[in-house]
């Protein structure tokens, strides 16, 4: 049970080796792909709030053709989410099972947790899933109410899921991972997390903290204005940052939108970042595309002036 450390996966995806620091890097270990844009929270932190594009759900097709062509190109491990919430979808425990049926060594998945219920994540460890992750982005109930903008129940069900997933996973000797993580928002925020992480550390295998990323710079003024501390590009865990430039995210990990666009950043809400159509063009093609060679060879010269990451490295 529990996988060993996630904090180990996070700083090998982080760190960019020789053989990747390279305009057309080998194909990506990992690749995370969004079955849904739709979520169920509007975090201030989070520009998905701002409906900058459509939100919709990926066509099952689509995704099916995908797992065999990343499969075919070598990938090992398949992320079930990317800016949406997978939770949301009836469908999630069959696009686990799909991936896995293809052969994939690690399927893991990120959540909000709201929507975590013990039917749907048993249905997930049975399907195969590999890790759990769950953003445990506030302290308590008036914090969650004030940047999540939902209503505060939903906190209690956060933190009972948590539990329940661990119990479920005792239960069924499932062998999957259980994590949470945080933002620090500022230099307070991990004194503040310490009850509500002491309290659900005995359910997770490892908890562990992330710093305020600026999301390509669509962090709000609301936020700055705050005091938090924002972060350009994006570092990584708070343990163990990574430099804005080069940005590991152009070297090691893909993300592909539901509606098939291979994306450059973590962060891409508004579609600047699309390198290429996975509806048009093969995998391998977008990911050594014309555009995705220009972008990285302006972070490998640490000179991304006249790139689309412009802003969001200037909070480096």
């Amino acid at each position: 049970m529990g996988m060993g450390k996630i904090t180990d996966r996070v700083d090998a995806i982080t760190a960019i080796s020789d053989e990747r620091r390279v305009v057309a890097p080998p194909c990506p270990r990992s690749v995370k792909i969004e079955l849904t844009a739709r979520c169920n929270f509007n975090c201030s932190f989070c520009a998905t709030g701002y409906k900058l594009r459509d939100k919709r759900d990926m066509d099952w097709e689509f995704y099916v053709n995908l797992l065999r062509q990343l499969k075919a190109n070598g990938v090992e491990e398949i992320g079930m989410f990317y800016l949406g919430e997978s939770f949301i979808l009836p469908w999630l425990p069959k696009a686990i099972k799909a991936a896995k049926d293809q052969g994939f060594d690690y399927v893991f998945l990120t959540t909000n947790g709201s929507l975590a219920s013990e039917d749907r994540v048993r249905a997930c460890m049975e399907a195969g899933l590999d890790s759990l992750k769950f953003s445990i982005n506030y302290a308590d109930e008036e914090q969650f109410k004030n940047i999540a903008q939902v209503k505060g129940s939903l906190f209690q069900d956060l933190v009972k899921n948590v539990k329940t997933a661990y119990r479920v996973r005792q239960d069924g000797g499932y062998d999957c991972g259980l994590y949470g993580s945080y933002i620090g928002y500022d230099g307070q925020q991990g004194e503040r997390m310490q009850n509500l992480v002491d309290k659900l550390i005995p359910f997770l295998d490892q908890v562990y903290a992330l710093p305020l990323y600026s999301q390509a710079d669509l962090v709000s003024v609301d936020e700055k204005q705050r005091g938090w501390e924002i972060r350009g590009g994006n570092p990584g865990r708070a343990g163990n940052m990574r430099p804005a430039m080069p940005c590991w995210s152009l070297f090691t990990e893909a993300r592909v939108t539901y509606d098939g666009h291979l994306s450059a950043c973590c962060f891409d809400h508004d579609g600047r970042f699309r390198m290429g159509d996975l509806n048009k063009i093969p995998f391998m093609d977008a990911w050594t595309s014309p555009d995705f060679q220009a972008l990285r060879r302006a972070h490998l010269n640490h000179d991304v002036s006249e790139t689309v990451c412009k802003d969001c490295v200037s909070h480096a």
